[in-house]
C-alpha cells in the first residue's frame, strides 16, 4: 500500500485487469445485503482472541452461535453481525476491533458523525472524515483524491476521485482492517446523501481472498486485486452533491447504527432492486411466474432477463438469496415451527426446504437453530 500510489496510476493498473479478465457476470450477485458469510465473523473476532478474550460469550451476545464458525458455508443476518460489530467494539473499547495499534474508543463514530453531519457537499464531508481518521487511528491513513482519467472500457473520459488508504509504515494494515474502513467510508458516503453511491471501482492491494464474491455484494461489481492501494473508485461528480443529513436525523441513524453501516443504502435504480421490492411486497409462495414478473415491471421477458444478467444474476438466483436470508433470520429470530417457515417460505414440503437451507448454508434448520444461541 505505497504511499506513492495516485489515482491515475490505480486506474492504470486496475484497467490492465479488466482487459486480461474477462467479465463474467457473478451469480451471487445482489444488490442488497441481508446476510454475511461467517468468514467476517472469524475476522470479527480474531481482535477478541488476540488479547486473550474467549468469544463465544460475545458471539452468544450477539445471537451467533459459536458451532457456526466450523461451517465454511454458514451465513448469519446483517442484524446478528450489526450486533457483534457492537458487542466486540464493547468488549475491547475499540470501535475498530483492535486492528489498529491505538484503540478507536466506542463513541468515536458517533463523535466523527457529529463533526460531518454540518457538512455542506459530500466533498466537504469527506475531507473532515479523512482528518478525522488520521486523529483517531495510527496504522492506517485515508486520503481523498479528484482526478480526470479515462474510464473503464466502454466509458469516456469522466473525472474521477478516489478514498485511498495508505500504511504508515512498511507493515500494510491487516485485511480486515482495510476491509472494515471501506464498509465505513462507504456507509458514511451512503448516508450523507441518502442513497447508495455508486463505487466504480473497488481495488484492493493484496491478493483475491477465497470470500471475493462477497466484494461484489459489499462494494462493487468492479474488483481489482493485487493493486498499488486499496481504493473505492467512484464519480467526481458526487463530491459537489449536498449534503442532505442533520442533527435530527443523525439521531436516528446513530439508533440504527451500525446495521445501517454494513447494509448500507440500496441501489434502488437498478433492475435487481426493483424486482426485489416486488418480491418483498408479497409473501415467497406468491411470487409471481417470470413472465409475470417482467409484465409487473413494465418490461418484456427478454428485457428482463437481458438487465439482469448485466446486473449479474438470474429471477431464480434472486428468489434463492431471499428465501435463504429470510430463513437464516426466521431461524436465529423467532420459534416458529420448521414447518411453518417451510411453507411460509414457498416450499411444497419441509423436505425440500432443508434440501435448500443445507445446500445454502451447509447446515440443516434444524441443527442451524438447534445450536446456542439460535433458538
Amino acid at each position: 500500500m505505497p504511499e506513492s500510489a495516485n489515482l491515475a496510476e490505480l486506474v492504470c493498473h486496475c484497467r490492465q485487469a479488466w482487459a486480461s479478465k474477462p467479465s463474467v457476470p457473478d451469480p451471487s450477485r445482489s444488490m442488497e445485503k441481508h446476510s454475511v458469510a461467517i468468514c467476517f465473523v472469524h475476522h470479527a473476532i480474531a481482535g477478541l482472541r488476540a488479547r486473550g478474550i474467549a468469544p463465544e460469550p460475545v458471539l452468544q451476545a450477539a445471537g451467533i452461535a459459536p458451532a457456526l464458525l466450523a461451517v465454511p458455508q454458514a451465513r448469519v443476518s446483517a442484524a446478528s453481525y450489526s450486533a457483534l460489530w457492537m458487542e466486540v467494539a464493547a468488549a475491547l473499547d475499540d470501535e475498530f476491533f483492535g486492528q489498529d495499534s491505538r484503540r478507536m474508543k466506542c463513541g468515536s463514530f458517533a463523535m466523527l458523525c457529529h463533526a460531518i453531519v454540518g457538512s455542506k457537499t459530500l466533498g466537504q464531508g469527506l475531507e473532515r472524515v479523512v482528518r478525522y481518521f488520521g486523529l483517531l487511528l495510527d496504522d492506517i491513513r485515508v486520503r481523498l483524491e479528484r482526478e480526470g482519467v479515462d474510464g473503464e472500457p466502454g466509458a469516456g473520459k469522466r473525472a474521477r476521485a478516489a478514498l485511498v488508504l495508505t500504511a504508515t509504515s512498511s507493515q500494510p494494515p491487516g485485511v480486515f482492517a482495510q476491509e472494515t474502513m471501506l464498509i465505513m467510508l462507504h456507509g458514511l458516503m451512503s448516508w450523507l446523501l441518502r442513497r447508495r453511491v455508486p463505487v466504480l471501482l473497488a481495488a484492493f492491494s493484496y491478493p483475491e481472498p477465497a470470500y471475493a464474491a462477497e466484494y461484489r455484494l459489499m462494494y462493487s461489481r468492479h474488483l481489482a486485486f493485487g493493486q498499488p492501494a486499496t481504493a473505492l473508485v467512484f464519480d467526481a461528480a458526487w463530491l459537489d452533491q449536498p449534503v442532505h443529513q442533520d442533527e435530527r436525523s443523525l439521531k436516528a441513524f446513530l439508533r440504527d447504527a451500525p446495521h445501517n453501516v454494513v447494509v448500507k443504502y440500496t441501489d434502488r435504480t437498478s433492475v435487481m432492486a426493483r424486482v426485489r421490492r416486488q418480491l418483498r411486497a408479497q409473501p415467497p409462495e406468491q411470487w409471481p411466474t417470470f413472465d409475470r414478473l417482467a409484465h409487473d415491471v413494465h418490461m418484456s421477458s427478454s428485457s428482463l432477463r437481458r438487465r439482469l444478467m448485466e446486473e449479474g444474476g438470474t429471477y431464480q438466483q434472486l428468489k434463492d438469496e431471499m428465501r435463504r436470508d429470510l430463513a437464516i433470520e426466521a431461524l436465529s429470530h423467532s420459534s416458529r415451527p420448521l414447518a411453518q417457515i417451510a411453507a411460509e417460505l414457498g416450499f411444497a414440503e419441509p423436505g425440500a426446504f432443508h434440501r435448500a437451507f443445507r445446500r445454502w448454508t451447509g447446515l440443516r434448520p434444524g441443527a442451524y437453530r438447534g445450536t446456542p444461541s439460535q433458538a
